[in-house]
């Protein structure tokens, strides 16, 4: 039997459906989800198995235009996924179709992708109409040499087994790199700090800016089989702390139980979560912050 794996990035702007789809392919949530932009940091790989072919993703930070450090750092790793990539795809979003952003990584990508086999993957069809489609996927090809086309919608499924078989298909032949079990390959601690955040940018909406980050402080086994978790959520402002906490408290203990629930129901047994807030102004200058969610601290320099 012949057996195919490799690395597959998925790459475009914030919010283009890039965890959304990521989930779908794995069948599992391993990627933060939210409707809010920027909330991937870390190259978070999901595993998929489709036939005899080991599919990792890499779901890499959206590509935007960096203002701060960490904004510097999460573009750096998301161009990083491409080029260690075995094949890439640009996700497009069909109602929002060629923005600045999308015209900005169309130019880069000859030179960032050189040698790489590049798909491209319209998402969110059921926007639009089927002409407003079959020009944008004209323009789009027009503009750069995809070697296959799909459109899709990550959220509802469409389009997606068929991506999914291709991809199969293309894959380099070769031993499968991960345990048939595992699904992805950030350590458990990054996990559930990312299901933390995530519950926390859906709560806060606008109030807070992207300025917090989630860390697991310990993982506690334990013998009933359950497992404590204590997390620390660092802010940038005294101010903020008040936003995380709300009134009485009732904000931070919404989120410790939304993450809770969704902690126990990834790890399938009890789940004790501990949440702890900490002012830290420059945590967005820290090299150890930035490792913790998987960047490299140096890609940030100006």
């Amino acid at each position: 039997m012949t057996t195919r794996a490799g690395f597959v990035a998925l790459i475009g702007e914030p919010n283009a459906g890039k965890s959304t789809l990521l989930n779908r392919m794995v069948g599992a949530k391993v990627s933060i989800v939210t409707h809010k932009v920027q909330t991937t940091r870390a190259r978070i790989r999901g595993v998929a198995i489709e036939g005899d072919a080991q599919i990792v993703f890499v779901d890499t930070p959206g590509l935007f235009r960096p203002r701060r450090r960490l904004d510097r750092a999460m573009v750096a790793a998301a161009w990083g996924g491409a080029a260690d990539a075995d094949i890439v795809v640009l996700m497009v979003e069909a109602h929002r179709g060629i923005t600045a952003g999308v015209e900005a990584i169309l130019d880069a990508l000859g030179e960032r992708t050189e040698g790489r086999t590049v798909a491209l993957a319209i998402n969110k069809i059921d926007r639009v109409e089927a002409k407003v489609l079959l020009a944008l996927t004209k323009d789009l090809n027009d503009r750069y040499p995809f070697v296959k086309t799909f459109l899709i919608s990550a959220e509802k499924g469409h389009g997606v087994d068929d991506l999914r078989r291709w991809l199969a298909e293309t894959l380099p032949e070769g031993p499968w790199l991960y345990p048939e079990d595992q699904i992805a390959d950030l350590p458990m601690r990054m996990i559930a700090a990312e299901m933390t955040r995530e519950k926390l940018t859906l709560r806060l909406h606008q109030e807070l800016p992207y300025q917090l980050t989630v860390e697991t402080e310990s993982w506690e086994e334990r013998k009933d089989g359950s497992v404590r978790i204590d997390q620390v959520i660092y802010v940038a402002r005294d101010g903020h702390k008040g936003i995380l906490l709300g009134k009485k408290g009732e904000t931070i203990k919404a989120v410790s139980q939304a993450a809770r629930a969704e902690i126990e129901e990834f790890l399938g047994r009890k789940a004790h979560l501990f949440l702890q807030v900490k002012v830290r102004p420059g945590w967005l200058d820290e090299a150890e912050r930035y490792s913790e969610i998987g960047l490299d601290f140096r890609d940030g320099e100006a």
